[in-house]
């Protein structure tokens, strides 16, 4: 299925769209629940402002990223890395 100029709110339930494309796609204040991401690929992605909860981040690897205000448990990672890079 190919959706090209459309700005009208899709609800997709209990659907595969597994292997699908999103290129130059607003999905500013979408909602994802329950949704399986595993092995997706994310470039020149904005998330500012987003909230991760009850997440599986096992093997994420965030490269090439501004972490700007970015939080872990409420510590800035800019904090983390800097104590990281202090201990060897």
């Amino acid at each position: 299925m190919n959706i090209c100029d459309s700005k009208h709110p899709l609800h997709v339930t209990k659907a595969d769209l597994s292997a699908s494309n999103f290129t130059d796609v607003n999905l500013q204040a979408a909602q994802f629940t329950d949704v399986n991401l595993a092995k997706a690929n994310f470039t020149d992605i904005n998330f500012s402002g987003s909230k991760f909860s009850n997440v599986n981040l096992t093997d994420v690897e965030i490269e090439h990223c501004n972490i700007t205000g970015m939080k872990i448990r409420g510590i800035l990672v800019s904090e983390l890395l800097a104590a990281y890079g202090k201990k060897g």
